[in-house]
């Protein structure tokens, strides 16, 4: 679980003695940008080595359980990594990391091969978990309490920022400049598969050439340590203090692995699903421009919850969205054309704040085992692994029918927030 968090010595100071954030905060923004623009790169990714390597959708989810797999690997060596080397160094590591996997995908298009592409997006995720350990409770406690939920939200809209440009880079470079890509259905010889493999070579080593660049620039940069409130308390003082007594952390972990069965499975099928002929009849490449609709849903939502947080109590807000989620999955599994497709790109809306707003939920009232609490919180985005259970439905009943599975999951988003993200009596004395 997470250690106490260390930091430069250099922390800004705001005019009137307090510390000012906000250039720390902007900085953190640019992370949550990148690790939201290169996850969702595996949104056009997909489909295009399902071609590739002619995969079932069983497989194709698997690469994506992979890297799911890695919050759950990675999530305590990173913890105890932040311990011995400090927060920013460690940044720079995950940094550096995701940009090593990056350039991995290299040698993975020319061989190419499904084994090394599985490793190289490991290793990337491996690196981004590095970056959630720390940045999601900085974020969250680094400000007024009451206000965590908004702050977090608006700092995530960033992350869905980047999530949003990403399906048009990897739609441009990645499925633009592929057969498999550009003709709807097309059966590929051996040459040609060789040839799309090779499509992702440039648009990774872009994205391996960002990330060096923003790992010189936060190696570089004084950021301010978190408040006392949120250090490991004591041996002694901790001694009758039980993360288990907290119910809107128990119940909260389930919440967030649930939660990103629903998004991942969502986004990596969404191309697949839009080209069907019974429902956009379009080609993988224009299906991304679709994907980008989906994520731009998410960095509105998230931006429009970071005001509306201010005011209306966040369970409130979770329990709005998952309903709404609820609704419209269950329009995009039982209708077809057009209304089933933008019933799935409305999704993207709903699910925006959910992520933020369970964690920063999870985490209220935890004092000193803030940073444990959001260790787990954090191992729980390993959910995400669990998609290949949709691409197992996908293949057995049929793509628009797995996404029931999807509603399920906005069923237990709805409990949490009407019951299970109530805080219950937290310390013993």
């Amino acid at each position: 679980m997470p250690a106490p968090l260390t930091t430069s010595a250099n922390v800004a100071a705001a005019p009137n003695g307090a510390t000012n954030y906000r250039p720390a905060l902007t900085l953190l923004a640019s992370l949550f940008f990148m690790w939201g623009f290169i996850t969702v790169i595996n949104g056009t990714l997909l489909p295009h080595l399902r071609s590739v390597f002619e995969l079932s959708y069983l497989q194709t989810t698997l690469i994506e359980s992979v890297w799911f797999i890695a919050y759950f690997v990675a999530s305590f060596p990173a913890a105890k990594l932040i311990e011995r080397i400090g927060y920013q160094k460690a940044m720079v590591v995950g940094l550096s990391l995701m940009a090593a996997g990056a350039l991995g995908m290299i040698p993975a298009a020319r061989i190419p091969s499904y084994g090394v592409t599985l490793f190289a997006l490991f290793v990337i995720a491996s690196g981004i978990t590095l970056l959630q350990v720390a940045a999601n409770p900085y974020v969250a406690v680094v400000g007024p309490a009451e206000t965590a939920s908004s702050r977090l939200n608006l700092v995530q809209s960033l992350n869905s920022l980047g999530a949003t440009l990403a399906p048009l880079f990897g739609g441009y470079l990645i499925l633009g400049r592929s057969i498999s890509g550009t003709a709807n259905g097309a059966v590929l010889t051996p040459a040609e598969r060789l040839a799309d493999a090779q499509a992702v070579q440039l648009p990774y080593l872009i994205v391996a050439a960002a990330l060096v660049i923003l790992a010189i620039i936060i190696a570089r940069f004084p950021l301010p340590a978190m408040g006392q409130a949120t250090r490991r308390a004591a041996k002694e003082e901790r001694r009758h203090q039980s993360l288990w007594r907290h119910r809107n952390l128990v119940l909260g972990v389930p919440a967030i692995f649930i939660y990103l069965i629903a998004e991942i499975g969502v986004g990596n099928l969404f191309i697949n699903f839009v080209s069907q002929p019974e429902i956009g009849n379009v080609t993988h490449e224009q299906a991304s421009r679709y994907l980008f609709l989906l994520w731009g849903g998410m960095f509105i939502g998230r931006f429009i919850g970071s005001f509306v947080m201010q005011k209306v109590a966040p369970e409130r807000v979770l329990a709005f969205v998952s309903v709404g989620a609820l609704v419209v999955m269950l329009i995009a599994t039982f209708t077809t054309g057009h209304a089933a497709m933008w019933a799935l790109i409305a999704v993207g809306l709903f699910h925006s704040v959910m992520f933020p707003t369970i964690f920063t939920l999870g985490i209220r009232g935890l004092g000193p085992l803030t940073e444990e609490g959001s260790g787990l919180l954090i191992m729980a985005i390993a959910g995400g692994a669990l998609v290949f259970v949709q691409g197992m439905i996908a293949d057995s009943y049929g793509l628009q029918w797995s996404f029931l599975l999807t509603a399920a999951c906005e069923l237990y988003v709805l409990f949490y927030a009407l019951w299970g993200s109530k805080p219950t009596a937290a310390s013993a004395a």
